[in-house]
């Protein structure tokens, strides 16, 4: 069968090489994780139980899946040996406080957080769901029956063999980091569900915000539901307003436009009445005939 092919200039595919290439360099006797050849987003890892615990005698076998953006977003687990501790195959996510997975950090690889997932084991479940309630000597019975457990996607191999044959020498931790402490772990059903809690109280906060405030201690005063009762039946005793009669519209008469009067005509010049000038025009003519008869006769 022909493996599948990847794209080595993608700044993921470039992360996960070098990972898995750090890994194999610098061996953990204490752990190995490695991707499988089919799918680089897929790996296995094989996880030693914490030291001074009913698990320090264990070798826990599990998957790890790698996001698209990867190391951007954080991977999420899956134990597959049964260990007292955890659900088989429930997964557990990076977060900080078991709500914010946001806070990873990209400078963190697999082997940093596979060192806190070891360190999240060893706390007790405290009724947490995906965790685990059972007594320490059947944890101590799965830890011993955890080393003989084989994966098929790993060549069938026991826990223990993988242990020895992939990790440094005994002691000789090369690959050993610090975990931070803001680096803890949650499961992802749990985070959804804390999610939605969360915003349900939010929203039922902001109704409240909205209802009109209720006076609650006080003696003599009512409650919300006794107040709308009472301005009910307020309404229904008041009769209801009568509409009042429409007002006609009165129509305002049309004014006549005023009009200008004509100019009058002049009477008079400078203060001489009309009839001198017309006299006077009588004569001039009448003495003009005359010297015309003079002239001709």
């Amino acid at each position: 069968m022909a493996l599948p092919t990847f794209n080595t200039k993608s700044p993921t595919i470039k992360r996960i090489l070098k990972e898995a290439s750090e890994l194999t360099t610098h061996p953990d006797p204490t752990l190995h994780a490695a991707p499988l050849e089919q799918n680089l987003f897929e790996w296995h890892f094989t996880l030693r139980g914490p030291p001074s615990t009913p698990y320090s005698t264990g070798a826990y076998h599990g998957r790890i899946i790698l996001p698209p953006t990867y190391p951007l977003r954080p991977p999420s687990f899956r134990f597959l040996t049964p260990s007292g501790r955890f659900e088989v195959n429930r997964e557990i996510c990076l977060s900080i406080s078991g709500h914010h997975e946001e806070t990873w950090q990209p400078a963190w690889g697999i082997r940093t957080a596979l060192w806190a997932l070891r360190a999240f084991m060893e706390g007790d479940a405290k009724g947490q769901v995906g965790g685990m309630d059972m007594p320490v000597a059947e944890r101590e019975r799965l830890a011993e029956e955890s080393r003989g457990w084989r994966c098929r996607g790993c060549g069938g191999r026991r826990n223990e063999d993988i242990l020895r044959e992939e990790g440094g020498e005994e002691g000789k931790p090369g690959g050993k980091v610090d975990v931070p402490e803001e680096l803890k772990f949650g499961f992802r059903d749990q985070m959804e569900a804390s999610k939605e809690e969360k915003v349900d109280k939010g929203k039922g906060k902001e109704v409240m915000a909205e209802a009109p405030g209720q006076q609650v201690g006080s003696q003599g005063q009512e409650g919300k539901p006794q107040m709308q009762e009472r301005v009910l039946q307020t309404q229904q005793m008041v009769a209801p307003p009568v509409p009042a009669a429409p007002v006609p519209r009165t129509v305002q008469p049309l004014r006549p436009t005023p009009t200008v009067p004509p100019l009058q005509q002049r009477t008079s010049v400078d203060g001489v009445p009309a009839w001198v000038d017309k006299a006077i025009t009588g004569v001039v003519a009448a003495l003009a005939l005359l010297i015309i008869k003079k002239i001709f006769v």
